[in-house]
């Protein structure tokens, strides 16, 4: 079966994940075989999805129906979008994917790491990112630059000792599988770690 790369963007609340996401796909403006999606989302499933785990009205969701409101719409994901793109040889990245669920949940949540895993590797039926991206800043540096917390999104709602455990379990994840996951400093201007992130992708055979 021939195999597009597999790429994923990773990082804390407020790094840039979106504008730099932005950036790449003004880079690949025009080429059909680099398709770009967003998690949770990407479906009309998973969109819905989306909106249950995001909306501030569901502060009482547990730890446990998060991790399996994440896990449902990758599944959904994987299976009608992220497969048939990789299986046709595109180019498939992605705004967030496994590593988000291990930070916020397994880590941030204090789920466990070999649990989250475990439901990643049943939604995605074992796929796996070829490369992730991940834009290191830490959270506090992160909101400062943003303006604060989204009031509308619950998860950026969850505190400054949350997000620095979400920190701490990408580091984590970084130190973890260092073949696969690569560390962009996002400190700097958008442009900047934008040819940072471009640099990357070539050095890595990834575009």
């Amino acid at each position: 079966m021939s195999k597009g790369k597999f790429i994923t963007i990773e990082g804390c609340e407020g790094v840039g994940k979106t504008t730099q996401v932005d950036l790449l796909k003004q880079a690949f403006a025009g080429r059909e075989d680099v398709l770009f999606l967003r998690e949770p989302g990407g479906t009309a499933i998973s969109e819905q999805i989306r909106r249950i785990i995001l909306d501030v009205k569901n502060e009482g969701m547990s730890g446990i129906c998060e991790v399996l409101l994440y896990s449902a719409s990758r599944a959904q994901l994987v299976e009608e979008v992220i497969k048939p793109a990789l299986r046709e040889g595109k180019t498939v990245i992605c705004d967030r994917f496994t590593d988000s669920t291990l930070a916020y949940q397994g880590y941030a949540r204090g789920l466990g790491a070999d649990m989250v895993e475990t439901l990643s590797d049943i939604a995605c039926g074992g796929l796996k990112p070829d490369l992730t991206v991940f834009l290191d800043l830490d959270p506090v540096s992160a909101f400062k630059r943003k303006g604060g917390a989204d009031s509308k999104d619950r998860l950026e709602q969850a505190g400054i000792q949350f997000h620095a455990k979400v920190y701490e379990g990408y580091k984590r994840i970084a130190e973890r599988y260092p073949e696969r996951v690569a560390c962009v400093p996002a400190g700097e201007g958008a442009q900047r770690v934008h040819e940072l992130v471009m640099q990357l992708l070539k050095e890595r055979g990834a575009i």
